[in-house]
């Protein structure tokens, strides 16, 4: 039983180590969505493909917001969107450290009530993260309805547009950070079972 409660804990450790890796590069990278523009009237192959991040778009211009939809409605709330995004997730990270800590002290003291509130500490990281991969997911497609306002549904068909790597990793990140939960509430079982065998154990 000490050697699977060992095995649980390390595994669980490797798992939290991996979310919040995944994530860090998720946040930190640039290929949230990828846009290939192939508009006839754009010849230029650097500006007609881009690739966006968290904090914006680079190598082109095809889906900006500026005039004269900067001050609508629809772009004030997505930009309220891309704020709520733009918290979420580093936040999500930054207790992702924190979650990390207090995993470690409750493995090495092998106690159950610790074990139980770092596996929800998780838990609720890991709702953090889906709600900003939600959030970005959502914000992305009400980008692309302002962008086809802007330039017309006949140009939006030659635009060809999807999700990047980087959503990947932060998905992948997510599912990480359960399975660490997961495995903490595993570890604090097998804890609770070692301290009722050494309990009743004949002296």
């Amino acid at each position: 039983m000490k050697i699977a409660f060992g095995f649980v804990v390390v595994a669980a450790g490797f798992a939290g180590i991996l979310s919040f890796s995944f994530l860090a590069l998720a946040i930190g990278s640039e290929y949230w969505y990828v846009i290939e523009d192939n508009r006839p009237n754009h010849t230029d192959i650097e500006d007609s493909n881009s690739h966006g991040g968290l904090w914006g778009v680079s190598d082109g211009k095809s889906f900006s917001t500026e005039d004269p939809f900067r001050y609508s409605e629809s772009v004030r709330h997505m930009d309220n969107m891309h704020s709520v995004i733009a918290v979420l997730l580093p936040l999500s990270l930054v207790l992702l450290v924190f979650g990390g800590i207090c995993g470690l002290v409750s493995s090495l003291a092998r106690s159950r009530v610790l074990l139980t509130g770092s596996a929800s500490y998780f838990l609720l990281c890991s709702l953090l993260t889906l709600s900003g991969v939600s959030l970005y997911i959502s914000y992305s497609q009400q980008l692309l309805v302002e962008t086809e306002k802007r330039v017309g549904a006949e140009q939006m068909a030659h635009v060809n547009t999807s999700f990047g790597w980087s959503l990947g990793m932060a998905w992948l990140s997510f599912i990480l950070e359960v399975l660490t939960g997961l495995l903490l509430l595993l570890a604090s079982r097998l804890a609770q079972i070692t301290q009722y065998q050494e309990s009743v154990a004949p002296i």
